[in-house]
Parts: structure tokens; C-alpha cells; sequence
């Protein structure tokens, strides 16, 4: 019998909300000081933090659950936005336009967003959970900040290599990679005491502290969780 969790569920559902409000804003333009940033890469990175507390504390078969559940939630939201666009406004609706710029996006953009976060995602539970094992659970900073670097730096150069290539110049897009990773990286950095707040705290009230000693790494395999405490 699967074990039961108190907070997973709840947890899973918070990361989904989350990565769905990211895709939602990331055509806002934010300005801060000199820089600027799109609205999903205020939130997005907030995705990988969610990542390292379901791979600490619950395992990496919990962390590929949550994965999965994201990624088929985002490719729902990108298919229904699409499709619900390109259906004919009634005469009476008078934001058609403004409704395009929310929930329409290009199918390029779509596959490059799907993939990246796919890889991404799993890169990162995969570093997080092996160095854990590594350093016998200790060291959660260099985890955090280890497996967010890994599995951003994939992100990000498979979304603008997939988004972009053909695009512009191999140069523009370097630029593109370096300036959003390290803002990505500099995110959890900053977030890592609040992880280890949330990640203690989980800990205690569900009574667990997962090795992955004998876990199956496969992204798609769909037995039960097969972790132990």
C-alpha cells in the first residue's frame, strides 16, 4: 500500500498553481530599476524551489508525481488557450484582442516551454536527490543551489535553443541564456532559508527523511513510490 502523506497533495497542488499563473504572466513586462523581467520569471523559478521540497522531503518518486502533473497541466492550458482563441468571438465581446495576448501562444513557444521544464524538472530532482545521497543529508544549500543550477542552465538553453534557433544570432541568444539563468540561480540562492524553514518543518510533522538508495530514476516509470525512509 502507497504510504499517505499529510502535505504532498496539498504541496503538488500549490506547485501546479503556481507554474499555471507563471505561463499566464509571463507576457507582462515587469521593470525593476534598469532591468527588466517578464512576469514568469518572477514566479517560475519558485517552481524549482517547490522541485528540491518534494525531492528532500518526499522522494524523487513524489518529485517525478509532482513533475508530471505539472507538465500535463501546462500543456492542457496552452492546447484550451490556443484552441479557445482561434474560436470565433461573439459580436458582443469586445476583448478578443486582449484575450489573444494572455491566453494565445505560438506552438514553437509552446514545445520549447514543455520540454525545457520537462528536462529541467527532472534534471534537478534527479542532482538533488544523488548528492543527498552523497553527502548523507547534510549540506541542503549545496543541493538546493547544485541541483537549481543544473537543472536551470538545462531550462534554459533548451527553451531558446528550441524558441529562438533560426531566429536570431548565436549570440543573442547566449545573451538571452546568461542574463535569465543567473537571475534563476540568484533566486534560490536567496530563497535557500526559506527552503530549509519549509523543508525542516515538513520534515517533522510528516516524520520522514527520504534516502533514495533504491529508487528507480526513470522518468517514466509509474509504479508506486519507491522510496525509503
Amino acid at each position: 500500500m502507497a504510504r499517505r502523506f499529510k502535505h504532498l497533495d496539498t504541496l503538488i497542488i500549490c506547485f501546479v498553481v503556481v507554474l499555471m499563473i507563471s505561463n499566464l504572466v509571463a507576457q507582462k513586462i515587469v521593470a525593476v530599476g534598469p532591468f527588466r523581467l517578464s512576469g514568469a520569471q518572477l514566479l517560475f523559478p519558485i517552481t524549482y524551489i517547490f522541485g528540491d521540497i518534494f525531492t528532500e522531503v518526499y522522494g524523487y518518486a513524489a518529485s517525478r508525481r509532482a513533475i508530471w502533473t505539472g507538465f500535463l497541466s501546462s500543456a492542457l492550458l496552452a492546447v484550451m488557450g490556443n484552441l479557445i482563441v482561434a474560436l470565433p468571438p461573439a459580436p458582443e465581446f469586445q476583448h478578443q484582442a486582449a484575450f489573444q495576448i494572455v491566453f494565445y501562444t505560438v506552438p514553437r513557444i509552446i514545445v520549447a516551454s514543455l520540454i525545457a521544464y520537462w528536462v529541467g524538472e527532472f534534471a534537478n530532482a534527479f542532482v538533488m536527490a544523488k548528492v543527498k545521497l552523497i553527502t548523507r543529508g547534510r549540506m541542503l544549500w549545496l543541493r538546493t543551489i547544485g541541483s537549481t543550477a543544473v537543472g536551470q542552465l538545462i531550462d534554459t538553453v533548451v527553451v531558446i535553443v528550441i524558441a529562438f534557433a533560426g531566429t536570431m544570432s548565436t549570440g543573442e541568444m547566449i545573451r538571452l541564456m546568461y542574463s535569465g539563468y543567473i537571475g534563476k540561480v540568484l533566486y534560490e540562492v536567496l530563497a535557500t532559508p526559506v527552503t530549509y524553514l519549509v523543508v525542516n518543518g515538513l520534515k517533522r510533522s510528516e516524520g520522514l527523511d527520504i534516502f533514495d538508495e533504491s529508487t528507480d530514476f526513470n522518468p517514466f516509470h509509474t509504479g508506486e513510490a519507491d522510496d525509503k525512509g
